[in-house]
């Protein structure tokens, strides 16, 4: 655990290294084109050339996105199908993971349209409807996804503070919980497709999804640019605030009132195993919310902030990585699910090897009827046979 989070970290210090050599040759104001309405045509400076050109843009970031469509892909799917299909004991944590894979999967589905977008030199060719599309699954996925884990995190402090609670109560307000983040999501998520978010850059012979921002050349010679970004702007620091910044406190607190449960806790045998794999669980939610969500969402804020008041901004390479980095979370979770859950291993090991729901519950009962000796690391039956163990 403690090595996974120390590569994590120092995958983000690379990126911001690298981040770093790309953006501070030459400063600019955020990474807007100036659109003469009467021409029809944009005027930008060096530095967006510089950066839509850039290797970081080109090469690095469509990397980091094949990484997310290699791993999470498949990783999510089995996730989906071993919550769906192969377990029989429905629990909060599996409504809420099986969620938080569902919004995984709903993302990294439509990676392959980023990965040809930035191969093809940031020149986007599905249009604009797709490009909407994309922004919308991008952005209500990481907020789905913070969401989720802040309700995953809640729950395992729940278990552990009132093991007793009515199972169906629990999964009924689970439910409950899930269905109104999807609606909130979906409705949120909308004013994302109130404006244009491709910009056709005739000079570079490129269409950009998502990447720079227009402003009319009138309220940009006149000061009034922010009248032109305001509606991203206001999104952006309303969500930041509602479904980022407020989540995070509750996780933070869901995870202190779990360390100091736990502390507290006499408990003993398989309970006591239990409220453990809880403590490892959100500890990792939470190292993977720090690392993956926190500078995205802090790279928001400071981007459009410096989009409204018109200042000098060096990092715009450092945005667009961290939200590469946001979109790891998509790969990491069943990762997650895997190592934490004894349940969902066994599952996943079990579909691996193509063995049936029948299959599996025979092997338990012939277990379950045989004496194990760890001297000889062998299984002997009621009858007297004996047979050697393989796990």
């Amino acid at each position: 655990m403690a090595d996974s989070a120390r590569y994590q970290l120092l995958f983000f210090y690379v990126c911001v290294i690298f981040a770093s050599a790309e953006t501070v040759r030459e400063k600019a104001r955020g990474l807007i084109v100036v659109h003469d309405e009467e021409s029809g045509k944009f005027f930008f400076d060096q530095i967006v050339t510089d950066t839509l050109k850039s290797g970081l843009t080109t090469i690095f970031l469509p990397i980091i996105y094949i990484i997310v469509f290699v791993v999470g892909l498949p990783t999510n799917a089995m996730a989906i199908w071993v919550l769906l299909f192969r377990s029989k004991k429905i629990h909060p944590a599996a409504i809420y993971m099986g969620n938080l894979a569902l919004a995984d999967l709903m993302f990294v589905i439509w990676t392959p349209l980023k990965i040809a977008y930035h191969l093809q030199g940031n020149n986007w060719t599905f249009g604009e409807g797709m490009c909407k599309v994309f922004v919308g699954f991008f952005y209500g996925n990481m907020y789905c996804s913070i969401l989720f884990i802040a309700c995953l995190s809640i729950q395992r402090y729940w278990v552990c503070a009132h093991p007793l609670t009515q199972q169906r109560t629990n999964n009924t307000f689970a439910i409950i919980v899930s269905v109104c983040i999807w609606i909130f999501i979906g409705v949120s998520t909308t004013p994302l497709y109130l404006y244009q978010q491709t910009v056709e850059l005739s000079d570079l012979n490129i269409t950009t999804c998502h990447d720079v921002n227009s402003v009319s050349q009138k309220n940009f010679v006149s000061g009034n640019a922010f009248l032109d970004v305001q509606l991203p702007y206001y999104y952006f620091m309303v969500m930041a605030g509602l479904v980022f910044f407020i989540p995070m406190l509750v996780i933070i607190a869901a995870y202190i009132l779990l360390l100091r449960s736990l502390g507290n806790s006499t408990v003993e045998g398989s309970a006591g195993k239990s409220r453990h794999r809880a403590m490892v669980l959100i500890i990792t939610v939470l190292v993977t919310f720090l690392v993956c969500f926190i500078p995205s969402n802090v790279m928001l804020v400071v981007h459009y902030a410096l989009l409204r008041n018109g200042w000098v901004n060096n990092g715009y390479g450092f945005y667009v990585l961290t939200l590469c980095l946001a979109s790891l979370n998509s790969c990491l979770d069943p990762f997650i699910y895997y190592y934490v859950s004894d349940e969902f291993r066994e599952h996943v090991k079990n579909t691996l090897l193509c063995r049936s729901s029948r299959t599996v519950e025979r092997m338990r009962v012939s277990f379950s009827s045989m004496k194990y000796s760890k001297k000889t690391n062998t299984y002997t039956s009621s009858t007297g046979n004996t047979e050697s163990s393989t796990c």
